[in-house]
């Protein structure tokens, strides 16, 4: 079950007909959120033509389910940077994501785009340890970043210490894609199955273009690039409140049961209760925020609640450039982890560039094709683990229970009639039955109460309880 967003209850956005039939472009652009929209818009500023397909509806999928924060302030990284990749790597992180806020400044004020963008200080705190927020601070100030270590803010709770960025921003996603969609040419319900060379395939037509940008959140082509081995999805729940508390900055609590803090149109916007996709069977996540909003904000009533999903690459850092070298004219965009706003910017900078023959100084901290084994060792092997796990779960693991057991409005793994199926029984008792492999390479999906979904703990796809695919990097939905 998805639950719209503050976004997508506040702003409304064009609709596009199909693509109808095969057509050739200069470039074509395989998503509608905001890398891909904003990879195409950059492209046609610089008079490049150019094609987006969206298997759904644009701006449905990550982009209308973001906290739209704009910072360089990505948790605790430029530290670990510095000392995994090297200082002049940092530095490029650093260049790419400040530069990035410029952008958005330059655009929302030449085009006149009200979307709520506004300049605000970004705030990691904690309440038990100041260490690596010290730390944390000198490393971005070192790498050219207005960051400052500060022992007290704004939130109605004592902190330890925070790190203070300044000249960060906000904004309304939606509304800021409704201000540059003009002159683009759009196709909406329009998913890609396959692509072979500069042919891109759906079941409407094909595109052929000279230029291929993969901008689905999650690449759905396993081979050449092997993405699927070198990511994995995350999820994380926010709650809209009527408050009298705003705060003025941004905050994100680098705790473990850390919270994070924005205003948005009015409200509050509380964040929490992560964990990797497929890993949530006891559910209970916005139970969680809820009483924390009960606690810290006494008498704030919830307006809106919705969750997100996040890519997270083995060191941290985005996959931006050349799919793989044995195409080399396939771009990718992706492994945002939770700074999508801010990097969506990073990569249609990098990406427009890159076709146009200028690709930026700092692409290369970037590129798809690095191999950081000091940096990434450790994360590859629990990312086969959790693969290698999810493949021999159905194989080895016994059903569960009965479906005449499972209780109203829940859902497991079941066994019926000799075979484990899973089951989602609603609140009339009718059983929702699926076949509980993910179509994309396999793994046994698990159920999440929270959002009523079969999620997958090996590459985040995720599928409603009849099976209806929500995200990828799955192709299709459930048997």
């Amino acid at each position: 079950m998805k639950h719209a967003s503050l976004w997508q209850q506040t702003a409304a956005l064009p609709e596009y007909p199909p693509l109808q039939g095969d057509t050739g472009t200069e470039a074509v652009v395989i998503g509608g959120g905001m890398a891909g929209l904003l990879t195409a818009y950059l492209l046609h500023q610089r008079g490049v033509k150019v094609v987006v397909l969206e298997a759904s509806r644009i701006a449905s999928g990550q982009t209308g389910r973001t906290t739209a924060k704009i910072t360089s302030q990505h948790d605790l990284i430029y530290d670990r940077l510095i000392r995994s990749i090297g200082r002049d790597k940092a530095a490029q992180y650093a260049q790419a994501n400040e530069e990035a806020i410029a952008a958005y400044d330059r655009i929302i004020h030449k085009k006149g785009i009200e979307c709520g963008f506004s300049m605000r200080d970004a705030y990691l705190y904690s309440t038990q340890e100041t260490s690596p927020l010290a730390q944390e601070a000198e490393a971005a100030r070192t790498l050219g970043i207005d960051a400052a270590f500060v022992r007290e803010t704004e939130l109605p709770f004592k902190v330890a210490g925070a790190v203070r960025f300044g000249g960060q921003a906000q904004f309304h996603p939606l509304k800021f894609l409704r201000g540059i969609l003009d002159g683009l040419t759009i196709h909406e319900q329009t998913r890609v199955t396959t692509v072979s060379g500069q042919q891109v395939h759906t079941e409407r037509g094909t595109v052929t273009a000279e230029h291929i940008i993969f901008a689905t959140h999650f690449p759905f082509v396993n081979v050449p690039g092997w993405y699927f081995m070198r990511m994995h999805q995350e999820r994380s729940y926010v709650l809209a409140l009527q408050s009298s508390w705003k705060p003025r900055g941004m905050y994100l609590g680098i705790d473990e049961d850390g919270l994070s803090f924005r205003e948005a149109e009015g409200l509050l916007l509380l964040g929490g209760g992560g964990h990797r996709t497929g890993e949530n069977r006891t559910g209970g996540r916005y139970a969680q925020l809820q009483q924390a909003a009960k606690t810290l904000f006494p008498g704030s009533q919830e307006k809106v609640c919705w969750s997100a999903q996040d890519c997270m690459t083995l060191d941290g850092v985005p996959y931006i450039g050349q799919y793989a070298p044995s195409e080399p004219r396939w771009y990718v965009a992706t492994g945002f982890a939770k700074w999508g706003m801010s990097t969506s910017m990073v990569a249609a900078q990098l990406l427009s560039g890159m076709i146009a023959g200028h690709t930026p100084e700092w692409a290369g901290v970037f590129s798809p094709q690095r191999l950081r084994l000091s940096a990434s060792a450790q994360s590859l092997a629990n990312e086969t683990g959790h693969a290698v796990r999810g493949l021999t779960r159905e194989v080895l693991a016994l059903p569960r229970g009965l479906m005449a057991e499972l209780p109203l409005e829940h859902g497991g793994i079941v066994e019926v009639e000799g075979r484990k199926v899973g089951v989602y029984r609603d609140g009339e008792g009718h059983c929702h039955i699926v076949y509980p492999r993910c179509p994309h390479l396999g793994c046994q999906l698990e159920w999440n109460p929270d959002e009523k979904t079969w999620d997958c703990p090996c590459h985040g796809s995720r599928f409603d309880y009849d099976g209806k695919l929500l995200d990828g990097p799955a192709q299709t939905g459930l048997k």
